[in-house]
């Protein structure tokens, strides 16, 4: 795909989220709403456009490229794991679990597969979900010992029964087994996965407009999280994917899912935790805002 193109269909995300922006200021959108939109994104749209994406004929070349972005993903956030300690400790407590949370996940499920969809296809998809896997086990396990201070037993259980999980189970099933769906089957979750880039989009548009402008911009934490997270992370793997022989394909989507911003979890769990929850809105939604620049950026690189 041309430049041209590429920008085009950022442009595109980015008209919808200013549709978000608008909803949210006329109170069309309002907390309860944004919650529902979640929830029925992650449980219903999500899910269905992940099995749509598995609805190839078996090709071994697709499930090689599907085994490199997974030991991709699990470096992903393994690295930023461990590198997080030494980045952040100059940070207080509660701020620091904040920036390695950050650094560790990106927004690869709200804003990854919109944009792979609109760039790679369902091919894009498809690779996108088999990234989640990693996302979902260190979130459950990484992600609630860095805010809980200990293991969860039940965390586990928690990333194995998650919907967008399960669906990547039920789509590699019909991928290696080359089972096509009946069609009325097929258009129906087809329909109802195709909502998911504007719910995921309108859902961001809406975070932006809490964004307290006044405040938007302040602390070197701020910008210096954003940076690892849009900049440092994505061309260190960039440089270092480079070294190893894979197609394409798997490096511009491995590096452009690690591109995304801070994941919308990050709000979550430091109110469910007790950390500082007003930094983690502001750097979710000025990641997400500065992401507009830095997506295209990427993109043009890899």
């Amino acid at each position: 795909m041309t430049d041209a193109p590429i920008v085009e269909q950022v442009m595109i995300l980015v008209l919808i989220m200013a549709v978000g922006v608008y909803a949210r200021k006329r109170f069309m959108i309002t907390d309860e709403t944004r919650q529902r939109l979640s929830e029925l994104l992650l449980q219903v749209t999500l899910p269905a456009m992940v099995v749509i994406s598995f609805q190839f004929e078996y090709d071994p070349a697709m499930l090689a490229g599907a085994g490199i972005i997974l030991l991709v993903a699990f470096a992903a956030h393994g690295g930023p794991a461990v590198l997080g300690t030494v980045l952040f400790r100059r940070y207080p407590a509660r701020t620091r679990k904040v920036l390695q949370f950050v650094a560790v996940f990106s927004n690869c499920g709200f804003m990854g597969f919109p944009v792979l969809d609109s760039i790679f296809g369902r091919v894009g998809v498809f690779y996108g979900s088999v990234y989640m896997i990693a996302f979902h086990v260190f979130l459950w396990t990484f992600g609630v010992v860095l805010f809980q201070g200990k293991r969860d037993p039940q965390a586990l259980r928690k990333a194995a029964l998650n919907p967008g999980i399960l669906a990547v189970v039920v789509g590699l099933i019909l991928f290696g087994l080359s089972i096509r769906l009946p069609y009325p089957l097929y258009q129906a979750l087809d329909m109802v996965g195709s909502m998911t880039t504007p719910i995921a989009m309108l859902i961001v548009g809406s975070i932006l407009a809490d964004v307290d402008i006044r405040r938007a911009f302040q602390g070197s934490a701020l910008y210096y999280g954003t940076a690892i997270r849009l900049l440092i992370l994505p061309l260190l793997f960039l440089v270092l994917l480079r070294l190893i022989p894979m197609p394409a394909m798997v490096l511009q989507i491995s590096v452009l899912l690690i591109a995304m911003p801070a994941a919308a979890n990050t709000a979550i769990f430091t109110e469910a935790y007790g950390a500082d929850t007003v930094f983690a809105s502001r750097i979710v939604a000025f990641s997400t805002l500065v992401s507009i620049l830095t997506i295209p950026a990427v993109l043009w690189l890899i």
